[in-house]
């Protein structure tokens, strides 16, 4: 009876382990699905604010354009109105002369004289008029043409800021990791982004959510550049292939395993540098965004997302629409 109770007991403290490990994942399993629901809103904003911008800055191009030929014919009127007013004008000295040299002859002449000389005075002060308006309408459009060139400049100057810091940050990723660019890791800017993908065989073992040590110090190499930048915001992707998790209590299934390594990757990054937790989000893909249909393990990955800032021209839009 004493070597059962002991075998019970024995058990009871076997058993008692891996419930507080499942229980402990699974806390942290929902806080990540909370995070991962953030992560999406915030991504899905700023794809937003982007396609706000360009096509912001596509229709003050625009604008500008039909503004130039707008303006361009408008100079052109000016100019042929011009001339019409120098015509009339010589027509109406003409017309001065020729009553001058009337006045002693008889008064139907002088009568008829008097009145042409009147109508060219009455036309010469419409031409006037006109050339007085087209003139403020240039001088308008001109201020306007002004002030859309400035503001696409502006937006054109800080999208090329932006273009740089992205291009000079990838620079700085990228050499960091040279070390790792032959064990599955790979740094690419597209769209204005940077993609820091790293293989699974890079960080983790088969089905597992701890990251190994040469992972370990990959991404403590990246957090050392990106704990200096400021104006960034970080995505975590986890991805997984679609073979089914097998024998496995915890992570379940693909969409966990995908979550919890995105938050253990997350986890390193912040314990191993000064970056501000409220500008990284970690977030899992399961296998829905495969890379490769004919080779699994570059679908199993670690993505990790790094978006430029874009306040500035956001608050720049705002201002000036």
């Amino acid at each position: 009876m004493k070597h059962l109770f002991q075998i019970l007991l024995i058990a009871i403290t076997v058993s008692c382990v891996p419930l507080q490990k499942y229980n402990d994942l699974q806390s942290n399993y929902d806080n990540v699905l909370a995070t991962q629901s953030k992560t999406k809103s915030s991504s899905i904003d700023y794809e937003n604010k982007l396609k706000e911008l360009n096509v912001q800055l596509a229709l003050n191009k625009s604008a500008i354009n039909q503004l130039k030929k707008d303006t361009l014919k408008l100079s052109h009127d000016k100019k042929m109105l011009a001339v019409e007013y120098d015509k009339i004008g010589a027509l109406n000295t003409a017309l001065e002369k020729n009553f001058a040299g009337l006045q002693s002859k008889g008064s139907a002449e002088t009568a008829k004289m008097i009145k042409d000389l009147e109508g060219t005075r009455i036309e010469l002060q419409r031409k006037e008029d006109r050339l007085n308006e087209l003139e403020k309408e240039l001088n308008k459009r001109a201020l306007i043409l002004d002030e859309k060139s400035a503001r696409i400049k502006e937006l054109e100057d800080i999208i090329a800021k932006q273009d740089q810091a992205v291009l000079a940050l990838k620079e700085k990723i990228a050499n960091a990791l040279l070390n790792y660019r032959d064990k599955g890791l790979t740094v690419v800017e597209k769209n204005g982004k940077i993609y820091v993908s790293m293989e699974a065989k890079l960080l983790f073992a088969s089905g597992k959510i701890d990251v190994s040590s040469e992972g370990q110090n990959a991404l403590k190499d990246l957090a050392k550049v990106l704990e200096n930048q400021k104006d960034i915001e970080i995505i975590v992707e986890g991805h997984t292939d679609s073979d089914p998790l097998k024998g496995t209590i915890h992570p379940k299934d693909n969409w966990e395993l995908s979550v919890l390594r995105a938050t253990s990757v997350t986890k390193i990054l912040l314990e191993n540098s000064d970056m501000d937790p409220k500008m990284i989000l970690a977030g899992g893909r399961s296998e829905h965004f495969p890379l490769s249909i004919a080779e699994k393990a570059k679908n199993r990955r670690i993505e990790i997302i790094i978006t430029p800032n874009l306040s500035e021209l956001f608050n720049l839009i705002s201002r000036k629409k």
